[in-house]
């Protein structure tokens, strides 16, 4: 017994220690980048209008419970992270219609990415995620350290090919854009 109860601690530490260190190596500063990408079969428009329909994640992203759009900008998260509930608010940065959606959380924990559709031959997607943020606490960091950040967007990306792909046409889109910074906002 006392020797399994070494071993946890052991690895609870080593655990720890591997997670300040990669959480260095990631980025050069605080937090944690994810990048991951898949191909799917609908054009680029198709792609891109269904990711627009932001109440719609919890249907392919497990952890969400509810994205509520606020207004053209502004989300509202609710979440499990690592089990966890979670709130936050997020803010679209830039939205360019078929090509990028970006956004910067507002509240809550720190986080921002952009969503990249790469339109490719025979009406085929590629969906390009990138997700940077911050770690909350121990659990957090040392999942962070394991890739469950990672796993969850490439399972999020999974569910989000075959739920596009099995229906083969978006639900809803929104065809306006937000300017990034420096440039004017078209509607």
């Amino acid at each position: 017994m006392k020797k399994r109860l070494i071993a946890a601690a052991a690895l609870a530490l080593g655990g720890a220690y591997l997670a300040k260190m990669m959480k260095k190596d990631h980025s050069g500063e605080h937090g944690s980048t994810v990048r991951e990408s898949i191909d799917v079969k609908v054009p680029v428009r198709v792609a891109y209008d269904q990711w627009t329909q932001f109440e719609e994640f919890p249907s392919f992203m497990r952890s969400v419970h509810e994205v509520k759009q606020l207004d053209a900008k502004r989300l509202h998260w609710k979440a499990d992270v690592l089990g966890k509930p979670v709130e936050w608010d997020a803010e679209i940065v830039e939205q360019v219609p078929d090509q990028r959606i970006a956004w910067r959380s507002t509240s809550g924990t720190p986080n921002s990415g952009v969503v990249n559709f790469q339109s490719m031959a025979a009406g085929r997607t590629r969906t390009v995620l990138e997700m940077t943020y911050e770690p909350q606490g121990a659990v957090e960091t040392v999942g962070d350290a394991l890739g469950a950040v990672r796993i969850e967007a490439r399972d999020n990306l999974r569910r989000f090919k075959d739920m596009i792909e099995q229906r083969g046409r978006e639900t809803g889109a929104w065809r306006g854009a937000v300017a990034g910074p420096g440039q004017p906002s078209v509607h």
